[in-house]
Formats: C-alpha cells, sequence, structure tokens
C-alpha cells in the first residue's frame, strides 16, 4: 500500500470533486450514461492522475471509458481552469473502470446460490 502525503490526499480529492462536476454538467456528450469518479490516485510528483470512474449503465462502461479517453484533453483543459489558481501545474488524467459495485454485485449472488 502506497502512503500518499497529506498534499496528494487534498489534490486527489479536488480533482475527484472538480471531475464529478464537469461529468455532471457535460451529461450530453456521454449520452444517457451516469458517470461518478470514484477514486482519484495521483502520483508523488502530481505529474499524473489515475482516475476511476463508475459507469452506469454498466452494459456500456468500455464504450463511454473510450467516449471519456478521447475527450481527456478537454476534460483537463476544463479542469485547468477551475483548479488552476490552486495547482500551478494540472496533471495528466489516466481513465480507468471501478467496477468494484459489479464485483460486489457478483459475489452477493455467488453467496445467495450457495
Amino acid at each position: 500500500m502506497e502512503n500518499f502525503t497529506t498534499r496528494q490526499n487534498k489534490i486527489s480529492r479536488l480533482i475527484q470533486k472538480e471531475l464529478a462536476d464537469i461529468f455532471l454538467k457535460d451529461k450530453d456528450s456521454f449520452r444517457g450514461k451516469l458517470i461518478s469518479v470514484t477514486t482519484v490516485r495521483i502520483t508523488r510528483d502530481l505529474s499524473l492522475a489515475r482516475v476511476y470512474l463508475s459507469i452506469f449503465p454498466s452494459e456500456n462502461a468500455k464504450e463511454a471509458l473510450n467516449s471519456v479517453t478521447l475527450h481527456a484533453k478537454t476534460i483537463r483543459g476544463e479542469l485547468g481552469r477551475r483548479v488552476g489558481k490552486v495547482l500551478r501545474i494540472v496533471p495528466e488524467l489516466e481513465f480507468f473502470i471501478d467496477d468494484s459495485l459489479d464485483y460486489l454485485e457478483k459475489i452477493d449472488r455467488l453467496l445467495k446460490t450457495i
């Protein structure tokens, strides 16, 4: 387990909050998909943020992730406009699917069959 500094944690929370707001306000780009930012992990040098997304409905998660990845530069630009006063350099963004809820659902189904 990595030890994160207080600064990393603060920046991660800030980025998570702002990205969640960006995805909420820009629903049109992701046509009928609800995208939630579950976790943001930032590297020690603050140059890269790994963003984990929960996408509903999960059947279209890969398609939605591709769409988000295609718009990564635009999303980073919007993030920069929002956090530019706090951060000197806006980190690069990498997006991943957070499938922990699907995993929990699968475990729950398996336990019910026992």
